[in-house]
């Protein structure tokens, strides 16, 4: 049993396709989504997408989104994404720019939750080695 996985960015649709398991890096954590899965929105913090389909699995690095997740299918609206074969650091470079404004521009829990973010772009980019 398979179910739809659609991954979308401002700048193309980079999958369409019918796939095993989708792993997300969720804000509250990351998790699998399989057919049958309980409906569930979330927004996606910085991380690693990874979509299995048989024996074939492809990484998306994603610098943040939304994913909304139904018994049928995952549908992934990615502030920016790449495949990881296809990344780059210099691809992440506004990303990595826009974050530290926002921890330069944030106070106290706010300020917090920035940092996080920050640092999780960090090590998406360190990942690219």
């Amino acid at each position: 049993m398979a179910m739809q996985v659609d991954l979308v960015s401002p700048e193309k649709m980079l999958a369409s396709m019918q796939a095993d398991s989708v792993g997300l890096p969720g804000s509250d954590g990351d998790f699998a989504a399989m057919p049958g899965h309980v409906p569930v929105a979330t927004s996606l913090r910085p991380g690693v997408v990874t979509i299995e389909s048989g024996s074939d699995r492809t990484e998306y690095l994603v610098a943040g989104g939304f994913a909304e997740v139904n018994s049928e299918g995952v549908s992934i609206l990615a502030e920016y994404a790449a495949t990881r074969a296809e990344a780059t650091r210099e691809m992440f470079d506004s990303v990595r720019e826009a974050a530290v404004a926002k921890v330069e521009a944030s106070e106290g829990s706010q300020k917090s939750e920035a940092e996080r973010e920050l640092n999780e772009i960090d090590g998406l980019i360190k990942s690219l080695g």
